[in-house]
């Protein structure tokens, strides 16, 4: 028996991952940081770091029920489809990188970031489900994280995964070149990367597959479906790690099956709940977030660009300080201190972007990006 309605717990899942994106993204002060909504500093992986594939698999789990219009086949219109809304996100991420363009130096712009990997992980992701048969999509997203490995292992340094000798800095420097490359880890690496894009498109491939087996089996079945498929992705990904240790910055392949392994366990939970059991009155927060997550998540990030590039607010010492600096100095430590203050900092984000999309969910406006 085919499951065909809709599941709510699919778009639960899709909000709460862009709610959490806007939360560890927004603190006030990245001096103060509860620990959960830091990410590891190279190998393992926090609550925070789950995130980001979280949506990926998101991405895919949606992408076996919106391509069921196009019998899930590579054809003309699939693949127009495909390519624009690829270059659209990508464009997104890219003008929010050079935003403000008064005050950008183009030639140390960063070409890559989050919804770069979105769109190309997306893109690529697309053409290969719809270009193959699904019985060979295991093979194909295996192959991908075996070959991942291995070249990360032949052609990586000494240690070949850590910061200093991975290969994926070496491949995107002669690709982009250094300049245009993230320094946030105190030599230019980029964690969304060209060459760390490529495990990052079987994580699709893995939620892809995770939404045919949702749609396709009897609703009653699907969690326990899902909690046995998660529990050996985790223990899959466990095992990998003690040779390909699990890593966000450089999306190790042990990395995909643990995350892709978490997040099926948490879709299994959200469909006993939700969808069998009928507990949803809750669910409005994040189905708000899930309607119209990339343009509420991008609104996000140019919100932050005005607040700490553009706004500055003189203070009575003479100094100038950004926007948002001045609101989580002078409105969120005293209101709770420095570490809770940084919390409230964010969490005031999520409020105010779930009130933007509480807008265009009442008003029925879903921005397709």
């Amino acid at each position: 028996m085919k499951s065909s309605q809709r599941y709510l717990a699919l778009d639960v899942l899709r909000g709460m991952t862009v709610a959490l994106m806007i939360l560890v993204n927004n603190p006030g002060s990245w001096a103060h940081i509860y620990a959960p909504l830091e990410h590891a500093k190279w190998h393992g992986c926090t609550p925070t770091d789950l995130v980001f594939p979280f949506f990926l698999f998101v991405v895919g789990v949606s992408m076996f029920f919106s391509f069921s219009k196009y019998n899930n086949s590579l054809n003309t219109e699939s693949l127009l489809k495909i390519g624009k809304r690829t270059l659209l996100i990508f464009a997104i991420g890219l003008f929010l990188n050079s935003f403000p363009q008064w005050a950008t130096d183009y030639s140390k712009l960063r070409i890559l970031g989050v919804l770069q990997r979105i769109a190309l992980a997306y893109g690529i992701g697309a053409v290969i489900v719809l270009a193959s048969p699904r019985k060979y999509l295991p093979y194909i997203g295996g192959g991908i994280l075996l070959l991942y490995w291995g070249l990360l292992s032949w052609l990586g340094g000494n240690d070949p995964f850590s910061l200093e000798g991975n290969v994926t800095s070496v491949i995107d420097k002669a690709i982009l070149g250094e300049s245009h490359l993230y320094k946030g880890f105190g030599i230019p690496f980029d964690p969304e990367g060209l060459f760390g894009t490529i495990p990052a498109v079987a994580t699709v491939i893995i939620g892809y597959l995770i939404g045919a087996l949702v749609k396709e089996t009897e609703k009653i079945s699907v969690p326990k479906k899902l909690i046995l498929t998660g529990t050996v992705f985790v223990a899959s990904g466990l095992i990998w790690g003690l040779v390909f240790p699990i890593n966000k910055p450089i999306w190790t392949s042990s990395y995909v099956l643990y995350t892709a392994g978490w997040a099926s366990l948490v879709l299994a939970l959200l469909i006993w709940i939700i969808d069998l059991k009928g507990y949803s009155k809750w669910t409005s927060f994040f189905v708000v977030f899930g309607m119209n997550p990339l343009f509420i998540f991008a609104l996000s990030g140019l919100w932050a660009k005005i607040m700490g590039r553009l706004i500055k607010i003189q203070m009575a010492d003479g100094d100038s300080v950004s926007g948002s600096a001045w609101l989580y100095k002078q409105v969120f430590v005293p209101l709770a201190g420095e570490l809770n203050g940084s919390l409230l900092f964010a969490i005031s984000h999520v409020i105010i972007f779930w009130m933007i999309g509480y807008v265009l969910f009442k008003k029925k406006i879903f921005i397709k990006v």
